[in-house]
């Protein structure tokens, strides 16, 4: 038998073991966009909540500017687990799936109530689609109201014929094909390049991509249409959530809720800001003329109407809960 110096010897150890800290994980999580973008700051604001909830024991080490995971890549390698965590364009994902590009829809939402409210509408088919790819949501945020930008002064739709469209999605894509442009595919480190070659001459983004990009090198019109207000996504491969101990788990939850509301806060405050800035840049910044809106309010429904029909029950769903 033992003795019990032995016993209490191996009691104290086994009390020291149990007393021990847990392991701290550490999370590397790709974002596409710039350190000064608003989207970075409020990930490296959510990363920073994280490790203070959790005292230390899960750290998210945010890689800014695609510099880990290129943005086209970004949510496959979520899937994979080859990050656990990562932020994406949703619309980019509306080749897998109609309903992905539900916030891109021109002229469905066009201003941040409405755009809460298709969020709201779209989340729980969202999050059921990128469930069964082991992808989790932890919150999405819009970016300010899409513009027209140009290097020519457009005031009717006829003026928009053969325009060559930096598109960023399949649905502008396809937007860009009724209103009579020539749609090109474009990255947004990309675009100075591609309108100082000739490649586009014309694109359809935020005031903050407008001034990121300094789009009074390259370009002379801003016309204010608020085509739609399209959302970035935040979310962690379900495997690695669920491997969190419970405490963690409610920890990024919390955080993700308080990321969510303070980044549609910090959206609808850099639209203000960056237009202005357009402003103080030379740009001429204007709304469109009656004629205009009309035409690409017009092509929107077209493009409503596809979209309805390629994303089946799932998209009516979404529909006639926002329009509610």
């Amino acid at each position: 038998m033992p003795s019990l110096r032995k016993m209490a010897l191996a009691a104290a150890a086994a009390s020291l073991l149990g007393a021990a800290p847990a392991q701290a994980e550490t999370w590397n999580m790709p974002t596409p966009y710039a350190e000064a973008d608003f989207h970075t700051i409020n990930v490296r604001q959510f990363a920073k909540d994280v490790e203070e909830a959790t005292k230390g024991e899960l750290k998210i080490v945010v890689h800014s500017a695609g510099s880990l995971v290129k943005h086209p890549e970004i949510k496959n390698a979520i899937r994979s687990n080859q990050v656990p965590a990562g932020e994406f364009f949703l619309s980019l994902l509306t080749n897998e799936n109609p309903v992905f590009g539900v916030d891109s829809l021109p002229f469905l939402a066009t201003d941040y109530d409405q755009a809460w409210k298709l969020w709201q509408a779209s989340r729980p088919v969202v999050e059921k689609l990128l469930e069964k790819q082991r992808i989790k949501v932890l919150y999405a945020v819009a970016w300010p109201p899409q513009g027209f930008y140009s290097k020519f002064d457009v005031a009717t739709p006829g003026d928009l014929k053969g325009l060559k469209l930096r598109a960023y999605n399949p649905l502008q894509q396809k937007l860009a094909v009724e209103l009579g442009m020539v749609p090109t595919q474009v990255e947004v480190p990309d675009i100075p390049q591609a309108f100082a070659t000739g490649q586009v001459a014309a694109m359809m983004t935020s005031p903050s991509t407008g001034v990121s990009s300094k789009a009074w090198d390259f370009v002379k019109y801003y016309y204010d249409v608020q085509a739609w207000l399209p959302k970035n996504v935040v979310a962690v491969n379900v495997n690695a959530f669920n491997a969190l101990p419970k405490a963690s788990q409610d920890a990024v939850l919390k955080a993700a809720a308080a990321a969510e509301k303070r980044g549609w806060d910090l959206s609808k405050a850099e639209t203000a800001t960056k237009t202005k800035l357009l402003v103080d840049n030379g740009m001429t910044v204007q709304k469109p003329s009656a004629e205009l809106k009309a035409a690409f309010e017009a092509a929107g429904k077209v493009i409503i109407a596809d979209w309805t029909k390629q994303g089946g029950a799932d998209a009516q769903a979404i529909l006639d809960a926002y329009r509610k």
